[in-house]
């Protein structure tokens, strides 16, 4: 076949998916083009493996590069007030830094809750049962606002809870009053990390960019206005991040308002969306629990490196080396994203085969990439330190310890990937146990053993959790592996199905 003929043919299949853009029309229902490839057996098996390659590739990077470009600006936010504050004084840069950490605890809390309205929305809208995308939205906002009631006692109370963590008085004051500057953002997140998943759900994450990348550049005018021209200070910064994430809220929630994409999918507010709040939380605190535990899994290593003798010298160097294992993970959570979605929506549209290839698809190209950064990491590995600090010592700790930090990016390479499988298909609550049994329960204590009893420090508590974390990684991959995929169709249908009963929907 040559090449014109080749790529008629791949236009001829993909093209409901360009018609599906026409925000005039209503979506039209997906003829099951990657599905049609894979399963025509007029083609040789090779044959059918580079059409569906060719069509799943296009779809996955148009959805993974903006999620990560939304992810990096994200982070970005929260990098900048700290440079910010580090030009106010070094107690400003603490109380900051502290708050920050802090604040992660309701950002990884609202995140993880709200990748459930990802599974169902994404199932959803691969059905074709576009009204439920608005109620799940609905649903979800309200659950995550429910939580986010206690969040605001825990942090409004943050001054005493510092002090009795042992942080020094002045700095815990200063921190208690910045996070109180933070609050609204507990709300902020809740309506801001599900309008996220319903856009996700329905293949579109550029928007998103847009406003993320608009929301920083408003935050560092308007922080450099406050606090070179106003001089309101710590608390000015806060205000500002407060602002740019309301910033971001109101324009995603003007956008699904307002644009006749979303005809068919957002249709208004609805009581409809009162109904089956404890299933949805269930679900949510599952997801919750999955996410929450993977993100402080890298914080408490950091927490248990400054328990060694040589603190400083591991902690400076740990501190380093976790800097470019989070850039590196912004790759692999953009694909966690965009395996979710297309999974999602497989399941929903009824196409077994190409929510497997969809799976592997994404997660071997996300290894692809790692295997990259980490060959390029460990080529360099004599130098990579001294991009953040001018100290030999410190540039010679990271270049012993970037071995490990190589694994770890090969391992985050796969494990977020097979994550976002889990989100896709619903099995947020498993994933949750087998966190808590590879993270806490194997990763923790042998790396505690490994780094204080045989001494082997900061080496012997990162090999404990790359333990962990791999033992973690071989069972998504042996699930993923073992996955009935027609038996988890039914299982969408049947969610599905059962909320158009008007029952409360089967999310286990």
């Amino acid at each position: 076949m040559d090449m014109s003929t080749e790529t008629a043919e791949i236009s001829t299949l993909r093209q409901p998916l360009v018609d599906q853009t026409n925000s005039e029309r209503k979506p039209p229902r997906d003829n099951g083009s990657l599905e049609s490839v894979l399963t025509d057996s007029s083609l040789p098996s090779r044959r059918r493996l580079y059409l569906g390659a060719c069509i799943e590739m296009k779809l996955l990077f148009r959805l993974a590069l903006p999620a990560i470009f939304v992810y990096l600006l994200n982070s970005g936010m929260n990098i900048s007030t700290r440079i910010f504050a580090g030009h106010l004084g070094s107690q400003e840069l603490a109380a900051a830094s502290i708050g920050n950490s802090c604040f992660n605890l309701v950002y990884g809390l609202m995140l993880g809750m709200g990748s459930a309205v990802e599974t169902l929305c994404g199932q959803a809208y691969g059905a074709h049962r576009y009204e439920m995308l608005g109620i799940y939205l609905q649903r979800a906002t309200i659950v995550l606002a429910l939580v986010g009631l206690p969040m605001t006692v825990l942090y409004t109370f943050s001054y005493p809870i510092l002090i009795l963590l042992g942080e020094p008085e002045t700095v815990s004051h200063m921190a208690s009053l910045y996070i109180g500057g933070l609050i609204p953002q507990i709300f902020a997140f809740a309506i801001n990390f599900t309008a996220q998943k319903f856009l996700q759900a329905q293949s579109v994450v550029t928007p998103s960019a847009y406003i993320s990348g608009a929301a920083l550049l408003l935050q560092i005018l308007l922080t450099w206005t406050i606090i070179n021209v106003m001089g309101l200070g710590l608390m000015g910064i806060a205000y500002v991040l407060t602002i740019s994430w309301g910033f971001i809220v109101m324009s995603q929630t003007l956008y699904i308002i307002t644009s006749p994409t979303f005809r068919h999918t957002w249709t208004g507010l609805s009581w409809r969306s009162l109904h089956g709040l404890w299933s949805f939380f269930k679900l949510s605190a599952g997801s919750a629990v999955m996410i929450c535990l993977e993100m402080w899994y890298s914080q408490i290593l950091v927490l248990l490196t400054g328990l060694l003798d040589d603190h400083a010298l591991s902690l400076d160097s740990l501190s380093i080396c976790m800097s470019i294992s989070a850039i590196s993970f912004m790759v692999s959570v953009g694909f966690n994203a965009a395996v979710s979605v297309r999974t999602s929506n497989e399941l929903g549209a009824e196409h077994p085969k190409s929510a497997m290839f969809s799976s592997w698809m994404a997660t071997f190209v996300s290894f692809v990439i790692s295997l990259v950064e980490a060959l390029a990491l460990m080529a360099s590995r004599d130098y990579v330190g001294y991009i953040f600090i001018s100290d030999s010592k410190v540039a010679e700790a990271v270049s012993e310890l970037c071995p490990f930090l190589a694994i770890t990016i090969l391992l985050n390479g796969i494990q977020p990937v097979l994550s976002g499988v889990a989100v896709g298909c619903g099995w947020q609550t498993f994933v949750a146990y087998v966190n808590i049994g590879c993270y806490y329960v194997v990763g923790i204590p042998v790396g505690c053993v490994l780094g204080f009893v045989f001494n082997m420090q900061a080496k012997g508590i990162w090999t404990g959790m790359i333990g962990g974390t791999l033992m973690q990684t071989l069972i998504l991959l042996y699930v993923t592996y073992r996955t009935d995929w027609d038996t988890e169709v039914k299982k969408a249908r049947t969610r599905l199905d059962i909320w158009e009963d008007k029952k409360d929907p089967l999310l286990n």
